[in-house]
């Protein structure tokens, strides 16, 4: 691959973040971003998500490519994306039981999370070599942490604000998350 380590990791976090670019991951970014605390938590399970499953997917897709079946790289890819978030929500269970009720029905969605399958495809599509991959999956999931903390930041302070009735809630959520997918788009000429 061309591409430096650097550049994978810029491109994957600002310039084609998988939530403001993708608009892959939309339900806990929604969900999730009330609050700060539980957006940085939830941010870091992903990211551990992705890692695990960017790295099983590397090697699923050689091992696959080796034995002439690449027509079971989609469900090899879902099974290990729902192995790992369960092993990431049993930990959380037993290490932290107030994150997990915050988290609530948002962390076993993450099995369900479109960014994290689209992740595993798109490397796959690009022929990244191992490193790359986990760089790869780094960016994404700093990209995705990054979403979900700026959201949920200003979503705090708008709880402060004296904001019409007409716009509280979704509505403002919303079009909170196009302004921000706008300011994001921004960071496309870092491209080239």
């Amino acid at each position: 691959m061309n591409d430096s380590l650097w550049f994978i990791f810029i491109n994957a976090s600002l310039i084609n973040n998988f939530v403001l670019a993708y608009f892959l991951g939309i339900c806990p970014f929604l969900g999730v971003s009330g609050k700060l605390e539980t957006a940085s938590r939830m941010g870091g399970a992903v990211t551990f998500v992705m890692i695990i499953a960017s790295m099983s997917a590397y090697g699923i897709h050689a091992l696959l490519i080796t034995i002439n079946a690449p027509f079971l790289q989609l469900i090899s890819y879902i099974v290990v994306i729902a192995s790992t978030v369960q092993l990431v929500e049993m930990f959380i269970k037993k290490i932290s039981p107030g994150l997990f009720r915050a988290l609530g029905i948002f962390l076993p969605l993450i099995t369900t999370n479109c960014a994290i399958l689209g992740l595993a495809l798109f490397q796959t599509n690009k022929g990244y070599g191992f490193l790359e991959s986990f760089v790869y999956a780094l960016g994404a999931g700093a990209g995705f942490t990054l979403a979900l903390i700026l959201m949920a930041g200003l979503r705090e302070q708008l709880d402060l604000a004296d904001i019409p009735n007409v716009a509280k809630g979704t509505a403002l959520t919303l079009l909170i998350a196009g302004i921000l997918s706008l300011s994001f788009m921004g960071f496309a000429g870092l491209g080239g």
